[in-house]
């Protein structure tokens, strides 16, 4: 899943920031530009589906696309929304590095943010705060429980904390009629088990969860997520310390889906992991350092995160991104809007900004991960021939930013879990990756 994720299991060691794309990290730990590093990729050279490579057809309605020309300028009529708003003001609280800049590090001189003030005079206060989605959680718990405000008007959180925030009344209801740009929202993400309306949720990001691999290491190509149970592999593999990716990701080689998966089916699948481990099959439970050894060959293959695919590739290009036969997980960080906020006119206002296929495609120019707007795909393209920028162009053809309706059907999304449930799962799983 690209940039590292946010931990969601209590005994594991947080990973670092998750909002971080992988090509600005690599652009920082080399002293590259984005530019450069974008130059040296080739998008989307490594993404394998079953032997063959993924294509992008997907998420293209030039009916939804405002013209490239408006990238600067466009809103989506969040002007008018912003009209009846009570104040000027907007707080939004986000990960680090999960919004376009501007400037030199970005195709545009100026950012979507900068862009919204200016069409609508509403003063934006950007937090980059949220580092781990258990430690904002501890960060509001005390004032939301009380019934007080945050002092924050957008927050973007993980859907299983996102099912948490619903479940405890925390966030407020999106008044859809703010946000008639909601319509664009991707087909496969419009009904999570959590929210299966979006009355509370809309989509900032998205992202996979698969198998990364050396066919160079494994000595053949990969076609299922049991190929990670592979004797020949011994040693040779890990998994994530994500309860939710990887349990989701081998119930999927049991014919288990991860929507409804009960006790009875985590149990079974912990059994399974369990056996790899005594059996030495799993080298070990990781979060985003797999990286290096993927890269390195010491691991042949490892469920993985989307981005980070694409990052390594610059260290091995043999590296691949496996779309298996039983499908994939998908995860989406979503923008809520947090119980009393101050401004909530406004956060709708930017909620509809955002869903313009415009403003989405300037933002995922820079961010990079599965792209939840439709039209967003041909509004890349748009910008690209307009600055004559042909790495801007290629995005549109990344399958990992936009992925085809086929792929996006066979992704699943782990169900919302209750609390006795969350326990259970929680308990079960780390009983075998030791936390």
């Amino acid at each position: 899943m690209a940039p590292p994720r946010p931990t969601e299991n209590q005994g594991a060691s947080p990973p670092p920031s998750r909002g971080l794309t992988s090509t600005s990290r690599m652009a920082m730990q080399r002293n590259l530009s984005r530019r450069d590093v974008l130059r040296m990729m080739g998008y989307g050279a490594a993404v394998a589906a079953g032997g063959g490579m993924l294509l992008a057809a997907c998420s293209d309605d030039d009916s939804s696309a405002t013209t490239a020309g408006g990238a600067a300028t466009t809103a989506g009529g969040a002007a008018t929304t912003a009209a009846a708003a009570a104040s000027m003001d907007l707080v939004f609280a986000n990960w680090p590095f999960y919004i376009d800049p501007g400037g030199d590090d970005s195709y545009f001189e100026t950012s979507s943010l900068q862009d919204f003030e200016e069409l609508t005079g509403i003063s934006v206060e950007y937090i980059e705060e949220i580092n781990d989605n258990n430690e904002w959680f501890g960060k509001v718990q005390g004032p939301l429980s009380a019934g007080q405000s945050i002092s924050r008007d957008i927050g973007v959180i993980t859907d299983w904390m996102a099912a948490r925030f619903i479940t405890l009344g925390w966030v407020e209801e999106i008044n859809k009629a703010n946000v008639p740009n909601a319509v664009n929202l991707v087909s496969a993400l419009q009904s999570p088990g959590f929210d299966p309306d979006r009355t509370y949720t809309l989509p900032w990001q998205s992202g996979f969860t698969a198998i990364g691999y050396d066919p160079d290491r494994t000595g053949r190509e990969l076609t299922s997520v049991n190929d990670i149970f592979d004797p020949e592999f011994a040693g040779r593999v890990t998994m994530l310390t994500e309860m939710r990716d990887t349990l989701g990701l081998v119930m999927l080689g049991m014919d288990i889906d991860p929507a409804t998966a009960t006790v009875d089916d985590a149990k079974a699948a912990t059994e399974r992991m369990q056996k790899a481990v005594d059996d030495g099959q799993i080298r070990r439970f990781t979060g985003n350092d797999y990286g290096d050894d993927l890269a390195s060959g010491n691991v042949w293959a490892a469920f993985a995160w989307s981005g980070d695919v694409i990052q390594l590739q610059l260290d091995n290009p043999n590296l691949r991104f496996l779309v298996p036969d039983e499908g994939l997980m998908l995860w989406s960080d979503n923008m809520i809007i947090p119980k009393g906020a101050e401004n909530k006119a406004n956060a709708e206002a930017f909620m509809n900004y955002a869903y313009d296929p415009v403003v989405a495609a300037k933002i995922e120019s820079w961010v990079n991960f599965v792209c939840p707007v439709v039209g967003a795909q041909q509004a890349i393209r748009d910008l690209g021939a307009e600055i004559g920028d042909e790495d801007l162009t290629a995005l549109a053809d990344d399958p990992l930013i936009f992925p085809d309706e086929a792929t996006l059907a066979n992704s699943h999304i782990f169900k919302q879990l209750d609390e006795d449930e969350e326990r259970q799962f929680n308990e079960l799983f780390e009983a075998v990756i030791g936390a």
